[in-house]
């Protein structure tokens, strides 16, 4: 049997009732001989209650020692998951340990509220594999070199899921939401939304970048970075359904079939509501360095008897076709003067007068 992780999310884990459900479909995976890996997010709501709660107490100027207590605060929203989910194991008859992230270790950065994982040590997750445990790990935190409490942003524990997988070299790493699987567009805008059976890495993170919520797209990346195959597939169906329905559900995110190499094939739309498009029209084209350059125009005054001085003083540059010839040259000397649009006709009338 292989090596599997699980990832829920928070809408999974909002409730003490959604929690024994995870503990019946986690203990099922487990009492068909695989080795079960658990990484759960904080209930939800729980750590946006946390930082609100902070927001009320914290100085007005945040700097890393404010980050660091942020950390410290937003990260115990998972610890308090992965206590009850030990528990609930345990209540189906299903050996369990919960393990901190600085517990597993999961190495990070020091760039606290949004730390990068750089190494995580698998050896204490092996042995209670090998005592025949399933190994509860929080997601979204981690601990730097000075023994501080880290953690990842936003949509952290997809990150921490993967990057668990990669470093056990797990065969597959489910990502369990509340819906069940990744669709063509939004279904709550399109209602013929399609639910995609694969997808390649690619695909995946243009979607995630361009608005797509269904994965955290740092999640996507390590996932393309260190092979790892990712399904996507809800938490609410049954949980006793066969573990072989359950294996195919979902849509899985894996790397590009060689039948779709190079082909113009259209996978997908997203969006995002939170973005504006400003344009800007009618732009001089002359480039600046030209602009600086160049000394700005005189006005008109009168006449003068020199055919030059008369040019210069009475041209002025037309905005509908700058002219890319030397901009002191006069029009009478100028190759361009019979086309050029940057000399005004009285310009070439005060030529003529002054010739006379």
């Amino acid at each position: 049997m292989a090596l599997i992780v699980h990832k829920y999310g928070g809408t999974s884990m909002g409730s003490t009732e959604r929690i024994r459900n995870v503990a019946k479909r986690v203990a099922k995976w487990a009492r068909a001989g695989h080795q079960m890996v658990v990484v759960p997010s904080a209930m939800s709501g729980e750590t946006n209650r946390l930082l609100g709660l902070a927001k009320e107490v914290a100085p007005a100027k945040a700097d890393d020692a404010v980050h660091r207590e942020l950390d410290m605060l937003a990260s115990t929203g998972e610890q308090v998951s992965v206590g009850l989910l030990a528990l609930a194991l345990q209540a189906e008859g299903c050996p369990a340990v919960s393990l901190a992230g600085w517990q597993v270790p999961v190495r990070t950065n020091s760039a606290y509220t949004k730390a990068r994982i750089e190494s995580i040590d698998d050896k204490r997750v092996r042995a209670e594999l090998d005592a025949g445990k399933v190994v509860i790990i929080t997601g979204f935190r981690g601990i730097d070199d000075l023994g501080h409490i880290t953690t990842l942003g936003r949509g952290g524990s997809d990150t921490s899921a993967v990057a668990v997988a990669a470093a056990l070299k797990a065969a597959e790493c489910l990502i369990y939401t509340d819906v069940d699987g990744v669709y063509t567009t939004d279904p709550r805008v399109v209602p013929d939304a399609r639910r995609l059976t694969t997808v390649s890495f690619e695909e995946m993170l243009e979607m995630a970048s361009m608005g797509s919520k269904v994965l955290q797209i740092r999640s996507v990346e390590f996932a393309g970075k260190y092979p790892v195959p990712l399904r996507v597939l809800s938490s609410f169906t049954p949980w006793d359904i066969p573990i072989a329905e359950e294996a195919a559900s979902g849509t899985l995110i894996t790397f590009e079939e060689d039948e779709k190499m190079e082909q113009a094939v259209v996978s997908g739309i997203a969006f995002n509501r939170d973005e504006a498009k400003i344009s800007i029209w009618a732009c001089p084209t002359v480039p600046a360095s030209r602009t600086r350059s160049r000394a700005p125009w005189p006005t008109p005054t009168s006449r003068s008897t020199s055919s030059s001085r008369t040019s210069r003083t009475t041209a002025r540059p037309t905005s509908a076709s700058p002219c890319t010839a030397t901009t002191t040259r006069a029009p009478s000397t100028c190759s361009r003067r019979r086309s050029c649009r940057r000399w005004a006709p009285t310009a070439s009338r005060a030529t003529r007068a002054s010739a006379r």
